[in-house]
């Protein structure tokens, strides 16, 4: 039968966010070991949790979920344990949509417990991380101020809660809804702030912020991205040219489609539009993922030659996510490698995601192109980075995505 605890008034004493990295939040431990179980609820309690729930199998502690309207903010789930084993009930946590951040606790190999996080993902669940046993305070602490870094951002959470039609998308183009929000781009070793990337937003007027899984495929599809492009292109020309005015040393990142790379008119049309705005080209980095530079081969290699003799900056986005990644190196002048977060964001912790993301960043060094970490979430991501001699960096725990308004009032503060 699953078992409730409650702190007492003593553990719920204000002791610094330090201490009590766990205030206010609610848990729910599933361990079949008892004494594992104790010790774990005992460690939660102690870091300030507001209440913890035990469970000592997979189908008691999905019976809890069920039971309560909003249950938890954490979940710590061993993954062998009898009846309903862990894997089974990530999955039912993912197909129910809870919305609790997950942590996984286990004995098991570590290239095991790699895979199972890759699972986790791909059942829709935030994995904060897993935890080897026996787990410690520290280790809890750690993945427990994940949860808080990603509570606060609204743009995390916003997945699924609004579905618009194509008809609503090209209105809100039309009516100058969409605009750049820029996520900062750190030197690793100077700290300073090198430049940003454009990242496509909607201002919806009823919605609020609508994040790019909600119109993004819907223009690609519909051969409607160009749309968006030349809005994206426009605007970061034109606020990387009134910063770089007003005294910062600053370029600008912004993303190309694939479909786009096909039309062999693209490269002199997106030079006139960043020139237009009073932009130097070398100011800009077109982004192109491994896919895009996978297609239509004649049209994508003149256009991308082409932007580059105009002088803008090539990257290759979400390296280490296709089929032929080096290929890609070998035939386009890049002059920036973009490591995927799904290998930084577990690099720190998970042996294949360190070592994938080490031998991106000796590849980089070797062509003599700017490294760049996506997803660094947390200190020890930002540690790794600069001691692995990573070049530049971006993620939340440098700072979310922000409007053109508050990015130089931002870097003003950094620096």
């Amino acid at each position: 039968m699953p078992i409730s605890t409650q702190p007492d008034d003593e553990t719920l004493k204000p002791r610094g966010d330090n201490l009590t990295p766990a205030k206010g939040l609610s848990f729910l431990v599933a361990e079949d070991h008892e004494f594992q179980r104790s010790m774990m609820v005992q460690m939660l309690e102690d870091l300030g949790a507001k209440a913890v729930h035990e469970a000592e199998d997979g189908r008691s502690a999905l019976e809890i979920t069920h039971e309560l309207a909003h249950p938890f903010d954490i979940i710590v789930t061993d993954i062998d344990m009898p009846g309903l084993d862990g894997m089974s009930f990530i999955r039912r946590l993912g197909e129910a949509n809870v919305g609790a951040s997950l942590i996984v606790t286990s004995g098991l190999d570590r290239s095991l417990l790699d895979t199972i996080e890759t699972m986790s993902a791909a059942y829709g669940m935030r994995l904060l991380g897993t935890v080897e046993k026996p787990p410690t305070p520290e280790r809890f602490a750690e993945l427990i101020a994940l949860h808080w870094r990603a509570k606060p951002n609204s743009e995390r959470t916003r997945i699924g809660e609004d579905i618009f039609s194509l008809e609503q998308v090209l209105a809100g183009l039309h009516a100058e809804e969409f605009e750049p929000f820029y996520q900062p781009k750190i030197d690793l070793k100077s700290r300073r702030v090198k430049g940003c990337e454009a990242l496509a937003r909607w201002r919806h007027p009823h919605s609020g912020v609508i994040l790019p899984h909600s119109f993004l495929t819907l223009l690609e599809d519909n051969g409607y991205i160009s749309e968006l492009t030349w809005i994206m292109l426009a605007q970061s020309a034109r606020d990387c040219r009134i910063w770089r005015e007003s005294g910062l040393d600053l370029n600008v990142s912004v993303n190309l489609s694939v479909k786009q790379l096909a039309d062999p008119a693209i490269a002199d049309a997106i030079t006139w539009q960043v020139i237009n705005q009073g932009l130097e080209p070398r100011h800009m980095i077109l982004e192109i993922t491994e896919s895009a530079a996978m297609t239509d081969v004649g049209h994508m290699l003149e256009n991308l030659a082409r932007l580059r003799m105009k002088g803008f900056g090539l990257s290759i986005d979400d390296y280490g996510t296709g089929y032929s990644s080096m290929q890609q190196l070998t035939r386009i002048p890049f002059t920036e490698l973009k490591i995927d977060q799904s290998f930084v964001k577990h690099a720190a912790h998970q042996e294949s995601s360190r070592l994938i993301m080490e031998s991106s960043l000796e590849m980089a060094r070797k062509l003599g192109i700017v490294s760049v970490a996506e997803g660094a979430e947390t200190q020890a991501d930002w540690d790794l980075l600069r001691d692995s001699g990573c070049d530049l960096a971006q993620g939340f725990f440098i700072a979310p995505p922000m409007p053109s308004a508050a990015f130089p009032d931002w870097v003003h503060d950094w620096a």
